[in-house]
């Protein structure tokens, strides 16, 4: 089979095309047959080892210790591992390959079911190939641990991307009224998402303004994490997703200090892939509640362009890659 893997760290285009062996299924896990993979900020961080954590925290300080790439997929099992009841051959599902570490620029690709939910019958492979990693993440950092939205104002930093798109839509299924801050040419996709308010953070601060919110959950976000803190009203929270060394350092050691100082609340979210969430946010897709923004798809063998493109950071929502089998170039009809 095809699957994409990458030697040495580098920009996007030391991703390579390798013939390799099919995998098995090992006990709890089944065989996905790849009908659409996503891309991921995470996945240019690793291939690149930008931040340069990447390499402390596993990654491989020289050269990366596992070769694949690709956390979201999206197929039909094509086997079942031992212990194995919630799936079955035939059957279609979305999920987290990360975990395992298998890759999902792939055709076929060895999944953890545990990390898997089924894909509803109203929702496509692409649909469900965009949720994972940016979907769960926008969910986790919105609920916290039990945080309950309804009526409380959060403000979506960074409400364009993937995780930023989910975030707007989510927090208004959870009852938030929502602010999104986005660039100039994203602002009308913020509000056919259903935002409340968009600030176009090139002519506006949203963070300067009267208005305080209750929490702010900041994409990747760039400011001194003091400007988000005094931003949000007393008790209010500040959500850092992503970010490079500096941010995280800072919400690390800053925020531990305001956390023990102050009323007001720091916290980081990275995503942990769980079966609840998917079904959870896979019905919200099914009963049109949300939608999943994709920005572009590109074909398998683009894969690399597909991840440097993600990588200029101005996609508008998620990027995708259709992976096939039967030599079309097209999804099966089921999917289209």
């Amino acid at each position: 089979m095809k699957a994409f893997r990458y030697e040495r760290y580098g920009e996007p285009e030391v991703l390579e095309m390798k013939t390799i062996d099919k995998p098995s299924a090992k006990s709890g896990e089944v065989v996905l047959r790849v009908h659409a993979a996503s891309v991921n900020a995470y996945d240019w961080r690793l291939v690149t080892a930008k931040p340069f954590l990447v390499r402390i925290m596993g990654g491989g300080l020289f050269r990366p210790k596992n070769k694949a790439v690709g956390a979201d997929v999206a197929g039909v099992v094509e086997s079942v591992g031992p212990g194995v009841t919630e799936f079955e051959v035939g059957d279609r599902v979305f999920g987290s390959v990360a975990p395992t570490g298998n890759g999902a620029f792939a055709e076929y690709v060895r999944a953890d079911v545990r990390f898997l939910a089924a894909i509803p019958d109203g929702v496509t492979f692409e649909d469900a190939a965009a949720v994972p990693m940016a979907a769960l993440t926008a969910l986790q950092g919105l609920r916290g641990s039990g945080r309950e939205l309804k009526g409380k104002h959060v403000a979506v930093a960074g409400a364009s991307g993937g995780v930023g798109t989910y975030a707007v839509q989510l927090a208004k299924v959870l009852g938030a009224e929502v602010t999104a801050v986005c660039s100039t040419a994203k602002v009308d996709l913020s509000r056919s998402i259903g935002a409340d308010h968009v600030v176009d953070y090139t002519r506006d601060d949203f963070l300067a303004d009267s208005e305080k919110y209750d929490l702010i959950l900041g994409v990747n976000g760039f400011r001194d994490i003091r400007d988000y803190v005094n931003a949000l009203r007393k008790d209010g929270t500040y959500v850092m997703a992503g970010g490079n060394t500096r941010q995280i350092l800072q919400s690390l050691i800053r925020g531990s200090r305001i956390n023990k100082r102050s009323s007001r609340t720091v916290t980081r979210v990275d995503e942990r892939p769980n079966a609840t969430d998917l079904a959870y946010v896979a019905d919200l897709l099914d009963k049109r509640s949300i939608r999943s923004v994709i920005d572009k798809t590109f074909a398998f063998e683009r894969t690399p362009d597909a991840v440097a493109y993600v990588r200029e950071g101005h996609a508008a929502g998620k990027v995708l890659v259709r992976v096939t089998n039967d030599g079309t170039g097209r999804l099966p009809a089921a999917a289209q």
